[in-house]
C-alpha cells in the first residue's frame, strides 16, 4: 500500500490501492499480492495513454493525420503481476514487490517505481 507506479504507455504516475479483503496488515496497511490487478480499483489510470495499440489512440491519431495524439489512460490488464514473490504467500496468493511487472492489454508496462510503506524481499 503506498507504492507509486508508471506506465511506459502512460504520462503520469498512479497509486496502487490495496484493498484490505481477506488480507495480511502490516503496519496498519494491507500487503500486496500479485492479484492486485484490478483497472480502478487497484490501478487507476496514467493521465493520458500513447499506445497505437489502444483503439482510442489509433483512432484519434488517424483522425490526426498520423501525428500521435494521445487518449485518456483505460488500462486493461488481463493477467496479474508477474513473476510475484512465490516464498511470501497472502492469502494463498505470492506477495507483491517493486520488482513484479503488469502488462497492459495495449502493450504498456507497469512497473513500481516507489514500494510505498513494505517491500517484500527476494
Amino acid at each position: 500500500m503506498g507504492a507509486m507506479c508508471a506506465c511506459s504507455f502512460g504520462v503520469a504516475p498512479s497509486a496502487l490501492i490495496v484493498t484490505p479483503e481477506k488480507r495480511v496488515i502490516i503496519g496498519a496497511l494491507p500487503m500486496a499480492t500479485i492479484m492486485d490487478n484490478v483497472p480502478f480499483k487497484n490501478i487507476m489510470p496514467f493521465g493520458m495513454c500513447t499506445s497505437l495499440a489502444n483503439p482510442q489512440v489509433a483512432a484519434a491519431t488517424a483522425a490526426a493525420l498520423g501525428v500521435l495524439t494521445p487518449m485518456p489512460c483505460l488500462p486493461v490488464f488481463p493477467a496479474p503481476w508477474m513473476p510475484g514473490v512465490p516464498n511470501v504467500m497472502v492469502g494463498n496468493v505470492p506477495a507483491l514487490n517493486n520488482t513484479c511487472k503488469l502488462i497492459c492489454a495495449w502493450g504498456g508496462v507497469v512497473q513500481i517505481t516507489n514500494p510505498g510503506t513494505t517491500n517484500v524481499q527476494v
